[in-house]
């Protein structure tokens, strides 16, 4: 139950977008059309899975205050923590490298639509944010992160093909000259962000 009601909560009510507002960036460039939306929606929620968990034992068995103990004793007051964002950052750069080359391997299409947001995956402060998030909140066991990185994923996910969804309809909508673009986009996401504001009264 513990498991469903992260996973949960890291969709609706932690939403990277509309509760941090973390891959803004890509969120806005990106979502312009469905098919490019949700090519990089599955690569942002591949990445967070693959990274969040493997920073986690980083984090656990590496780098924690005493968590070399289990290499020696000697080690036992040694405190690596410090190279947590180093590390961190180290670990989403070859997954985005390797995400990028099976992208671009196996859908060339999809690869030159993304263009240069597929390899800003690297950056992407949701990608960095799920990392930290797992640091700060203390999650038990390696099953919990798990259900953390693939509701983050999914939630923006969720956001980004939403968006685009959307934004495919503007094009034939009558817009202000001056809110087109970003502007409607913008005005647009606060709204979506209010509507998930509503998942908070829920309790699991």
């Amino acid at each position: 139950m513990e498991y469903f009601n992260i996973f949960i909560k890291s969709i609706f009510i932690d939403n990277m977008i509309f509760a941090f507002f973390l891959g803004m960036c890509s969120y806005l460039a990106v979502s312009k059309t469905v098919k490019t939306s949700l090519g990089l929606g599955v690569a942002v929620t591949f990445v967070l899975l693959i990274t969040v968990p493997i920073n986690y034992l980083l984090d656990k068995y590496i780098l924690q205050p005493g968590a070399l103990a289990w290499v020696s004793p000697s080690l036992a007051d040694v405190d690596l923590s410090f190279l947590s964002l180093i590390l961190f950052i180290a670990v989403i750069a070859a997954i985005v490298q390797m995400v990028e080359m099976v992208v671009e391997k196996f859908s060339p299409s999809l690869y030159n639509a993304l263009g240069i947001f597929l390899p800003l995956i690297a950056v992407n402060c949701a990608i960095m944010g799920g990392s930290l998030f797992m640091q700060q909140r203390g999650y038990a066991n390696i099953g919990e992160v798990t259900c953390f990185a693939l509701g983050s994923g999914i939630g923006w996910l969720i956001a980004i093909v939403g968006i685009a969804a959307i934004r495919e309809k503007l094009r034939y909508s009558a817009i202000p000259p001056a809110l087109k673009g970003v502007g409607i986009t913008f005005i647009i996401t606060g709204l979506m962000g209010i509507a998930f504001m509503s998942f908070m009264g829920i309790k699991l």
